[in-house]
């Protein structure tokens, strides 16, 4: 795509800020998992680990929906709708605190969801495609910096206002003996959350209205180049494609071990007994990792590395990094779980090129189907969830992750060229 080079500068800025918007409703699951297993009193993990599937499983049924959207709106007002999705979906967290209704709480999450679904299907492509698909890893990268240091800061803050005092506020909770103090303790604590996301509401309606009267340009991908040589125009369905089919599957499994580094790395600690006051920052320490990946990715891609060898090289340091986990114990393991973050930075910049590459008219549906794969991120950590009530926890976060960075690498030496010319 021809633009002049402040043109293309204020895009990616634009973009930016909407990574960074993704990053920090994303991120705040990692918190919400303990903090709602408390206030809504819920029995187990699996229960919390809910909060993960009703989040990702929106990006699996909105993925193809919201491309035909993008057909009728185009990209920016697209965004622009997505947003306004997501500020629906804080603002039902309102009756859901007062009410304690775990199910009002989940429905909001699917909501912030489907706004989600729409803004990735709008953004992903756009940022690939704004420049040379050479360099398209490296501009995702600088998406994934803006995306990830919101989300390293999102837990914090968020935990910061409602866990505040969480291990005292967990024992008042577990003796009281009077059903009625109980149950003002835990009304009190759901209350916590209803400002933070009222706030939220307000920011994303704001920025909807900012992208929809912005001069970010729109982008015809239907007639954009790209480095296949317009194989495109002789398919006749997306699914001619075994690339991008294989690289929704990369998709799927790579959100799968994000998530799982990312979200459950709190129950993990807390299953080595340790306090909640600890374990509610665990997921910030993993997204830091991540953002030290995509500064390395932004130097280093393409000029010394190509996007293949990215993914290639990092699916080989998630599984040395996830086996150390699993053969130590404590903050040692806790320590190569949160490093897995560096393995995973580079994953989705490569995975996403790679996968749209040569779709030419195909390029919003194959868009659309890669981010259905972002449904890992829901049915990953609820395998852990079942398999960890029969299990050692260490042996079934092994089981989960191990063969995610397997694919990708498989992905990374041969997969990512099958069908290709």
């Amino acid at each position: 795509m021809n633009q002049t080079p402040n043109r293309y500068y204020y895009s990616i800025a634009i973009i930016g800020i909407l990574f960074f918007i993704f990053g920090f409703v994303t991120w705040l699951n990692g918190t919400l998992i303990p903090f709602l297993k408390l206030a809504c009193d819920l029995h187990s993990d699996a229960q919390a680990l809910l909060v993960t599937f009703a989040f990702y499983m929106a990006y699996f049924f909105l993925a193809i929906p919201s491309s035909f959207i993008l057909n009728k709106t185009g990209f920016k007002k697209g965004m622009s709708l997505g947003l306004v999705i997501m500020a629906a979906g804080a603002l039902l967290f309102i009756p859901a605190a007062y009410s304690r209704n775990f199910s009002l709480f989940l429905t909001g999450l699917f909501v912030q969801g489907m706004g989600l679904a729409l803004l990735q299907t709008a953004s992903n492509p756009y940022i690939s495609v704004i420049g040379p698909i050479e360099s398209a890893a490296q501009r995702i990268s600088i998406m994934g910096i803006c995306n990830k240091v919101a989300g390293a800061l999102s837990p914090l803050i968020l935990s910061a206002i409602v866990l505040a005092g969480a291990s005292e506020i967990e024992a008042e909770i577990v003796n009281a003996t009077d059903p009625s103090v109980r149950e003002q303790l835990l009304q009190a604590l759901a209350q916590r959350v209803i400002m933070p996301y009222i706030i939220m509401a307000v920011v994303l309606v704001l920025l909807a209205v900012m992208i929809w009267f912005s001069s970010l340009p729109e982008i015809d991908t239907d007639v954009e180049e790209t480095s296949g040589g317009g194989s495109d125009r002789l398919k006749t369905s997306v699914l001619q494609f075994p690339h991008l089919l294989l690289g929704v599957l990369s998709i799927f499994v790579y959100v799968g071990a994000e998530v799982m580094a990312g979200d459950v790395i709190g129950p993990y600690g807390k299953a080595f007994g340790i306090s909640l006051d600890e374990t509610k920052n665990f997921t910030s320490y993993t997204l830091w990792s991540m953002v030290v990946g995509y500064i390395i990715g932004v130097i280093t891609i393409p000029k010394y590395i190509k996007q293949q060898d990215a993914l290639k090289y990092s699916a080989i340091t998630g599984i040395v990094f996830i086996t150390i986990a699993y053969f130590t114990t404590g903050y040692i393991s806790i320590l190569f779980i949160a490093l897995t973050g560096l393995a995973n930075s580079l994953m989705w910049p490569s995975i996403f090129p790679l996968a749209i590459d040569g779709l030419g008219k195909f390029t919003k549906i194959g868009s659309a189907l890669l981010i259905m794969g972002i449904a890992g991120g829901a049915i990953i950590p609820q395998v852990y969830g079942l398999l960890v009530q029969s299990m050692n926890f260490q042996t079934a976060f092994y089981i989960c992750v191990l063969p995610c960075y397997l694919f990708l690498l498989f992905y990374a030496i041969k997969g990512h060229r099958f069908g290709r010319a």
